[in-house]
């Protein structure tokens, strides 16, 4: 039994390659593969694995991106923190998506699904549309904040950005100032409609109304400027470029 792990965290590998065996003891598992550019260097040197666990949100860019260069025919069980990509996780060879922390009965019952060779069907991928559809997601209208002894909710069309500095998750608003929330990054980016923020790189999510400039860059590169942010070193890599103009073109 051979094991692919793509997971760019690595304590969330480390966690995954434990539940994974309890289930497959003698497996032989590969990983953890990071970005989309070692995916695909992985797999050009190497047969296609038994059974891939996959997340989302890699160091480069998104893992689908990996699928539309790469032709697989390998079953995927995709961890996540975001529910938003369900329904194209399961046109891309998912038997299940797991929502992270991933809770060991849900692993359990995603592996029974890969050893009864379980597929969605067709009907089950509509059925997921019509409860995964915009009209019925839900995201965060307003955040809730402590600066010093005060605690106010800060409403979203408030909000520039969010970033990650030191392991700590920070918002700013459009007025520029910051606050600390408790949410990581990743966490924060599944709370909010993605229509109106984009996860430009692993540090910053940012909101339309904060973008000050967008600026070409080396190795087809763009590099964008924040409202308020003395950060000039606030790169999109060349893999989520198109993701990004597209956002903008909405």
């Amino acid at each position: 039994m051979r094991i692919l792990i793509i997971e760019d965290e690595k304590p969330a590998f480390n966690l995954l390659v434990k539940q994974i065996k309890l289930h497959y003891p003698d497996a032989q598992i590969f990983g953890n593969l990071d970005s989309i550019t070692k995916c695909i260097q992985w797999f050009s040197t190497n047969s296609q694995p038994d059974l891939i666990f996959c997340d989302i949100q890699l160091a480069d860019g998104i893992s689908f991106e990996v699928f539309e260069k790469v032709h697989l025919s390998t079953p995927i069980i995709f961890t996540t923190a975001y529910d938003q990509y369900a329904i194209k996780a399961f046109q891309v060879n998912a038997i299940d998506y797991l929502l992270k922390p991933i809770d060991a009965k849900e692993l359990a019952r995603a592996v029974d699904k890969f050893k009864l060779n379980s597929i969605p069907s067709s009907l089950e991928i509509d059925l997921l549309k019509s409860l995964l559809s915009p009209n019925k997601l839900t995201f965060k209208s307003r955040f809730l904040v402590k600066f010093g002894d005060k605690i106010q909710s800060v409403p979203v069309d408030q909000i520039s950005y969010f970033y990650s500095e030191e392991r700590v998750t920070f918002l700013q608003t459009i007025e520029g100032k910051k606050y600390v929330i408790e949410n990581t990054l990743e966490q924060t980016e599944a709370q909010i409609n993605p229509a109106d923020f984009f996860r430009l790189n692993r540090k910053y999510l940012c909101g339309l109304k904060s973008i000050d400039g967008i600026f070409a860059y080396s190795n087809s590169r763009l590099k964008v400027k924040l409202k308020n942010c003395s950060d000039q070193d606030i790169l999109i890599s060349r893999e989520k470029v198109s993701n990004f103009k597209s956002w903008l073109d909405q």
